[in-house]
């Protein structure tokens, strides 16, 4: 049997530590990009705090992140035939750069 074939039927394991399981909440990306790869920085906005703190940072590979986007615009239209459209609060062609304004901090 070739090495190929027993790769299919072994499958790949992935292990997820127990800190890792936790995750990190982000609602804030920013992403950059040379010629050899793009770096996706996941941050965290809090209302009333003007510095975003990086909670990630994710290194792909251009072949990677265009398949980290396919993946991505498939699980998006998955669960938008489960759960309905995801509305995005502004107007189309115009960009945020996190998901509330960063204004004055209220109690």
């Amino acid at each position: 049997m070739n090495d190929k074939n027993e790769q299919k039927q072994q499958g790949l394991q992935i292990e997820l530590t127990p800190d890792k399981a936790q995750g990190e909440y982000s609602n804030f990306a920013i992403i950059t990009h040379s010629s050899s790869e793009f770096i996706v920085d996941f941050a965290r906005m809090m209302p009333g705090v003007q510095k975003a703190q990086v909670r990630s940072r994710i290194i792909l590979a251009p072949e990677h992140a265009k398949r980290l986007l396919g993946a991505l615009q498939e699980n998006i239209a998955r669960y938008e035939r489960s759960f309905g459209q995801i509305k995005l609060p502004q107007p189309q062609g115009e960009r945020t750069i996190a998901p509330f304004n960063v204004g004055k901090g209220e109690a």
